[in-house]
């Protein structure tokens, strides 16, 4: 089938580059040239593992185009995806600017009957909101088309993955012909198809999320009382993830969850619910826990510590999470400028996300951006570890304590295991994880 997909940010280039996968010819659709450029090249303007390797595939086949000519694309086939971004707005609303302006361009192009599917995460009822702009704005008032929306689960880090393994495909539709036509397009991916109303696929997705993030800020609150009574919140997860109501994903305790997804997607949910007259009060406080999680860094340096002024602190970790270049919402973006508020002199290390970190925090006195992990370091008087990179499991602990100044390292993600870190020297503080030496 033909498809075309309208944005070539995170979701809609895995979503493009997906669809040639499973056999589909695609044209992506993206306004920035500077983009189209490197992605003609095959060269992927983010980070996500094996995306580029399917990218320079699908161009080489012939099965994977890419133009800044919306007009082009909304011809080139009757599937419109549209996969632009839905930032959040001062007051916590996703601002849809951006898939109103794509609703209103492809109804000036269509010329033969189109399915307009959202991909984007929107609130309830936007598929109202783009039919009623279609509509408006249609040249040729005999056209027929149809609005579905068709939410994405895809996680940073796994997203091709995600896309081709599902744990579920939902297709929100009001026609027998628009069911078809996604069923039909799908067909290749073997996974349950739940085909429901447009306004019940909308709330899915931010449901969803929202419930995720709730798991994340819950097994956080428990490894607070944790670490005041000694627990392990490793074991206690395990504990409560072997009920098969439970389950054992997102009970990992840590410094909080970041990125484009969850932290949007809750705030958009609670605006939702109070649009409507809705206490989602539950929400606020999964929001409130979340935000409260990047001090305790700040709070365990200070008790290692005492004062952080002049003290080298090294960083590992900028992205929000392993395997993805992506800062957005991560919780080094608060972190590291409260370590030099403190006084602190920082030296960050990340594997793929040092760029993009850059980009935002920019260059700053007493921020250095080191090219290897080790070398930041060298006579640190302790090291933070905000990120669960793969490499950093892996790490030589003998290194770091003959680097380290003080053998101190703050572990906001629950990386090593507390008794052979204690075992070796280390003066180690984890996330709600049992100490073997009660340092205080």
């Amino acid at each position: 089938m033909k498809v075309t997909v309208v944005g070539a940010g995170y979701v809609g280039l895995v979503t493009g580059v997906c669809f040639a996968e499973i056999g589909h010819e695609v044209l992506i659709v993206e306004k920035l040239p500077e983009k189209i450029a490197l992605l003609k090249k095959g060269i992927s303007p983010i980070y996500e593992p094996g995306l580029e390797e399917l990218l320079k595939k699908h161009l080489k086949n012939g099965r994977l185009n890419f133009t800044v000519d919306l007009e082009k694309g909304v011809k080139f086939s009757e599937i419109v995806f549209i996969c632009v971004g839905t930032p959040p707005s001062k007051d916590g609303d996703a601002d849809l600017s951006q898939v109103e302006e794509v609703a209103r361009c492809v109804a000036q192009y269509m010329n033969s009957y189109k399915l307009i599917v959202e991909k984007s995460t929107v609130p309830v009822n936007t598929h109202k909101l783009v039919k009623q702009t279609i509509r408006r704005y249609l040249k040729n008032k005999n056209v027929n088309f149809d609005v579905a929306s068709n939410p994405e689960f895809l996680r940073e880090g796994s997203a091709i993955k995600d896309f081709m393994e599902p744990d579920r495909i939902v297709i929100g539709v009001e026609s027998e012909k628009a069911k078809k036509i996604l069923l039909e397009l799908y067909e290749p991916i073997n996974s349950p198809k739940l085909v429901v109303d447009p306004a019940t696929a909308e709330i899915i997705k931010h449901a969803a999320n929202s419930f995720l993030a709730m798991k994340i800020s819950f097994i956080n609150m428990v490894a607070d009382l944790c670490e005041k009574t000694g627990a392990d919140v490793k074991l206690v997860a395990e504990g409560i993830g072997l009920d098969k109501r439970i389950g054992k994903s997102f009970l990992n305790a840590g410094i909080g969850y970041g990125g484009s997804c969850f932290p949007k997607d809750v705030k958009a949910f609670i605006s939702i619910g109070e649009k409507y007259g809705l206490d989602f009060s539950l929400l606020k406080e999964v929001e409130k826990i979340n935000q409260k999680r990047s001090y305790k860094i700040i709070d365990f340096l200070k008790k290692a510590l005492w004062t952080l002024i002049d003290k080298k602190i090294a960083v590992w970790g900028l992205a929000f999470k392993p395997d993805t270049d992506d800062v957005r919402e991560a919780p080094s973006l608060r972190i590291i400028p409260e370590l030099l508020q403190e006084g602190a002199k920082v030296y960050v290390y990340d594997p793929k996300a040092m760029e993009n970190f850059r980009k935002v925090i920019g260059e700053k006195e007493n921020l250095i951006y080191m090219e290897e992990k080790y070398k930041a370091l060298e006579n640190a008087e302790a090291l933070v570890i905000l990120t669960e990179w793969e490499e950093f499991q892996r790490a030589d602990l003998n290194k770091i304590k003959r680097l380290l100044k003080l053998p101190i390292i703050i572990d906001g993600r629950n990386v090593y295991d507390p008794k052979e870190m204690e075992e070796m020297g280390f003066e180690y503080y984890p996330i709600g994880r049992k100490k073997i030496v009660d340092y205080f």
